[in-house]
């Protein structure tokens, strides 16, 4: 509890924003692929692209993001992005055709990879060492209640069947950009130093380039994110076109609700647990329980026996995610957290080939094939355990990623 009375003003209005525009997206984002696929008639693999083109531009776009933020101060570049992104939800509200919806999502893509990084190197620097895990598994927290809520309002107001939910969206972002200027205006946080040392982008990507313990855990993670990703891209599409699964967006929208409230539950001693280890043990083990989820879902159509896999998946969720930014923090060299933290944009690559691997095995082998679709699936996703086994092993030898101290991470 002390560490959280310490908290910044901008760090809680960042946290209370993430969870009210996180709520919002889940009403819509999530939604796209049923809708693309029922409504549009969109086929699976198309789909995918469309999904998989927000985190592709997003590739790029993250690093740049963050290094602006280093170059030119965080405060202008996390308002034009805040302000621009709920500009794009309006878009896709007033979408029609397939290639709008790349375009629109692209955008939408190259707004989080901007908006994101940005605002986490301003955690980071707005907060005390030793209560940065706790900030940013507060901000983690923050998501997953906004997802707890976000797909059952989302179901309500028949987010696979129409685009309104996405003027809610729109809305909300406007919103907390608006909190945004007050804050940062207040207390003189984000703006451009003119005392601190410029780093050209050369500079930048020389410095990550050498950075061999940063990159291979990057790779790794690269990976695992790709097997995360099936939740929202092929997990959807497959219960929505199985002959086994009735309903199958109100199963979907259950799995969800399920997954942020297991997240929430288990957070806490998960953390608790895994700070006592390397953050890319608990990486590692979060990768494990995914691929054995992922492999578990052809194995089971049975209502209780996928729920259980969504807990384990969630689990593996909870290991992976809350020590990533941890994971980050650690590596970032002074002055240089936003193009650190810029460059795990590069993590959404398993965003686009999660998607559209999924996608296409799905065209190939249908929903009536799980063994193929999802033994390849995780297939893909566990190839990360052996570069994330390699990080620990060098984090060992060069004593690079240090276990955070007991004393230094007490709630």
């Amino acid at each position: 509890m002390n560490s959280l009375r310490t908290i910044h003003p901008v760090a809680w209005n960042i946290i209370i924003g993430t969870l009210f525009s996180r709520m919002a997206t889940s009403m819509s984002i999530p939604f796209l692929a049923i809708y693309l696929t029922s409504e549009l008639k969109v086929s699976a693999s198309v789909t995918g692209a469309i999904i998989a083109s927000s985190s592709l531009v997003g590739i790029a776009a993250s690093f740049y993001g963050g290094y602006l933020s280093d170059r030119f101060g965080q405060k202008p570049v996390l308002l034009v992005s805040i302000f621009t992104w709920s500009l794009v939800f309006a878009g896709f509200a007033q979408s029609s055709a397939v290639w709008m919806f790349f375009i629109i999502n692209t955008l939408n893509g190259l707004c989080r990879a901007v908006f994101e990084p940005t605002s986490r190197a301003i955690l980071s620097d707005v907060t005390a060492e030793k209560n940065r895990l706790v900030l940013f598994n507060l901000r983690y927290t923050a998501i997953n209640v906004g997802v707890v809520f976000g797909p059952i309002i989302g179901l309500q107001l028949g987010s696979s069947t129409s685009l309104t939910a996405f003027y809610y969206a729109a809305g909300v972002s406007f919103l907390y950009g608006l909190s945004l200027v007050y804050m940062l205006a207040v207390y003189k946080i984000g703006a451009p130093s003119a005392s601190k040392k410029i780093v050209t982008v050369k500079e930048a990507f020389g410095v990550l380039k050498k950075d061999t313990v940063f990159l291979l855990g990057l790779t790794g993670i690269i990976l695992s994110v790709a097997g995360f990703s099936q939740l929202t891209s092929t997990l959807p599409q497959y219960f929505a076109m199985s002959p086994q699964v009735e309903n199958g967006a109100q199963f979907f929208a259950l799995m969800l609700t399920l997954n942020a409230a297991v997240v929430i539950l288990i957070q806490y001693p998960l953390v608790q647990f895994g700070k006592k280890y390397s953050p890319v043990l608990s990486i590692l083990a979060g990768n494990v329980l995914i691929c054995l989820s992922l492999f578990g879902f052809s194995l089971t159509n049975e209502l209780y026996g996928i729920l259980g896999l969504v807990i384990v998946f969630t689990i593996g969720e909870v290991l992976m995610f809350s020590m990533t930014d941890l994971f980050v923090d650690q590596l970032a060299q002074p002055g240089m957290k936003g193009s650190y933290f810029g460059a795990m944009g590069f993590t959404m690559l398993g965003n686009v080939a999660g998607p559209f691997a999924g996608g296409l095995l799905l065209d190939s082998f249908g929903a009536t094939q799980p063994m193929l679709l999802f033994g390849g699936i995780a297939c893909l996703t566990a190839l990360g355990i052996p570069l994330l086994y390699k990080v620990h092993k060098l984090s060992r030898q060069k004593k690079t990623i240090l276990i955070p101290e007991k004393k230094a991470v007490q709630p």
